[in-house]
């Protein structure tokens, strides 16, 4: 695609980012398309009436924000990339550690997303939708019978049902940053999976989830998304030795709930 007509001179002064601003503009609008190069270095200052300098500082920019790439060799330059979920979630993840944001705060966030793709999966998805999704819990649930599962396909198989899930919203973007959760940080779900005390409590949550799903209660399954991340909220600290995090329930009420899911949400395995 031709680039001869897509940028205006800059000013002095931000030079640089009105470079940057321009070329994004153009990325978004798909005026250059991913995969296609942008002009030369030469081409650039042409265009723009800059220096190599401020070509160079766009550059940078346009890079660190990902919508670039710079390829090197005889066909090298600077080419547009795709704009892919993994580098978002990675972006997160590390900025929430940064931020030293804990557990609790990060649970809190997952429930209320949780529940808001619950409802609206139950309410969109249609029934061989909702009936893979409970096979596929069943089938984590399975893997357990391994004298030693491994977890790292337990971890894949927990974040393959979370996407699914997600994707039953019929809403992109649920899908999109359920993706960018479980890339990132996936709210210390591995820590379930981790310890055999929770295991299998884990599995048997997930299937009792799914079959509520299926089955249309909407109530059932937002009680069983609470369940686990009360065990969640019991499980992370214990594991790494760190005193449990403030909870809006009580350690009597969070005891009665997992209490409530062990003797009335019983699962027969498949």
């Amino acid at each position: 695609m031709s680039t001869e007509s897509l940028f205006t001179p800059v000013r002095v002064g931000r030079a640089g980012e009105d470079v940057a601003l321009q070329i994004e503009a153009a990325i978004l609008d798909e005026k250059i398309l991913p995969g296609e190069s942008l002009p030369s270095e030469r081409e650039l200052q042409a265009q723009f009436q800059t220096g190599r300098g401020v070509i160079r500082e766009a550059m940078r920019a346009l890079k660190q924000k990902g919508l670039i790439e710079i390829r090197k060799g005889a066909k090298g330059g600077a080419y547009v990339k795709q704009i892919d979920v993994a580098n978002v979630s990675e972006s997160l993840a590390l900025f929430l550690k940064q931020q030293h944001v804990g557990l609790a705060h990060i649970a809190e966030f997952r429930e209320s997303i949780d529940r808001t793709i619950t409802t609206l999966a139950m309410a969109r998805a249609d029934a061989a939708e909702k009936q893979q999704l409970v096979a596929k819990a069943e089938k984590l649930l399975e893997c357990l019978d391994q004298s030693e599962p491994d977890m790292g396909t337990l971890g894949e198989m927990d974040r393959e049902l979370n996407i699914r899930l997600a994707k039953m919203t019929k809403n992109p973007v649920f899908e999109w940053i359920m993706q960018a959760l479980q890339l990132g940080f996936s709210s210390q779900d591995y820590a379930l999976y981790e310890d055999p005390d929770y295991r299998e409590k884990t599995a048997v949550n997930w299937v009792e989830t799914a079959r509520h799903i299926a089955a249309n209660e909407p109530l059932r399954a937002l009680s069983s998304i609470g369940a686990h991340y009360a065990m969640l909220q019991r499980c992370a600290p214990e594991a790494s030795g760190a005193p449990r995090p403030a909870s809006p329930l009580t350690d009597k009420q969070r005891c009665n709930d997992i209490e409530t899911f062990d003797e009335n949400d019983e699962v027969n395995r498949p």
